[in-house]
């Protein structure tokens, strides 16, 4: 079944565990509440599951009590696609911001999710579980089938030292002039990829220097107007995919 054709009405849920055809599958306390008191689904329900690895499965939910549940795959839906591979590197924000960028990044498609602490970041501490739980959320909701890699936060320096020469980086620079990046970033198409997105008070000018020292590099413009940070990772992100991702 291709993803266009899928049932977009059906519950989806991420289990992290092997995908079987009629072997159960014990939810987490979190997902039997979830399916059980926030769905309402009672035994016999149908769902569609997935695990980053086994593709997406028609399965029912099987042994429903007050608190637990269970469930049984029953059909491949959906065979395991691959990953994508676009990097989102981003100066932390605070917790509802933060939220909403993860979740649209994952929408977005992207593979990997970085904090990065820049000389004007001013949230330097993240929650990486609670990044990853909207990460899974959103991909319930949009219908992707892997969960993008979440990896720890690291200062721009040391990220910048050890970049490889193999994925170009593209970086939000609103001292460039808008227009004439669309050439460049559809020259990009199959290329590795990672956009960083800075603070909401830009990057200092020593920062400035060491990107542009980056090899291969390539400054985009997000237009006249300021944009604050989960904003611009979203324009950002939308403008790789549509002019060197998979929106083409």
């Amino acid at each position: 079944m291709s993803q266009r054709r899928r049932d977009k009405t059906a519950h989806r849920l991420f289990i992290d565990a092997p995908l079987l055809a009629r072997r159960p599958v014990e939810l987490t306390r979190e997902q039997s509440n979830y399916t059980l008191n926030v769905l309402r689904l009672r035994a016999g329900a149908a769902l569609l599951v997935f695990n980053g690895r086994d593709g997406e499965w028609h399965a029912e939910l099987a042994g429903a009590g007050r608190k637990t549940a269970r469930l049984t795959p029953l059909s491949l839906a959906r065979p395991q696609t691959p990953p994508g591979d676009l990097h989102c590197l981003f100066a932390p924000l605070k917790h509802a911001r933060l939220d909403y960028m993860v979740q649209k990044a994952v929408e977005m498609g992207v593979s990997h999710l970085r904090p990065v602490i820049t000389a004007r970041t001013q949230v330097t501490r993240v929650n990486l579980e609670r990044m990853r739980a909207n990460a899974v959320e959103a991909a319930e909701q949009c219908g992707i089938l892997v969960i993008p890699e979440i990896q720890p936060e690291c200062r721009l320096d040391a990220l910048l030292e050890q970049w490889p020469p193999d994925r170009t980086l593209i970086f939000c620079d609103e001292a460039t002039e808008p227009g004439g990046a669309a050439a460049q970033l559809a020259a990009l198409s199959g290329a590795k990829r990672a956009v960083l997105i800075g603070p909401e008070g830009g990057f200092d000018p020593a920062e400035r220097r060491l990107l542009l020292a980056v090899n291969p590099c390539l400054r985009l413009s997000l237009g006249p107007r300021i944009l604050r940070a989960d904003t611009a990772a979203v324009a950002a992100l939308a403008l790789v995919q549509a002019m060197a991702g998979d929106w083409r």
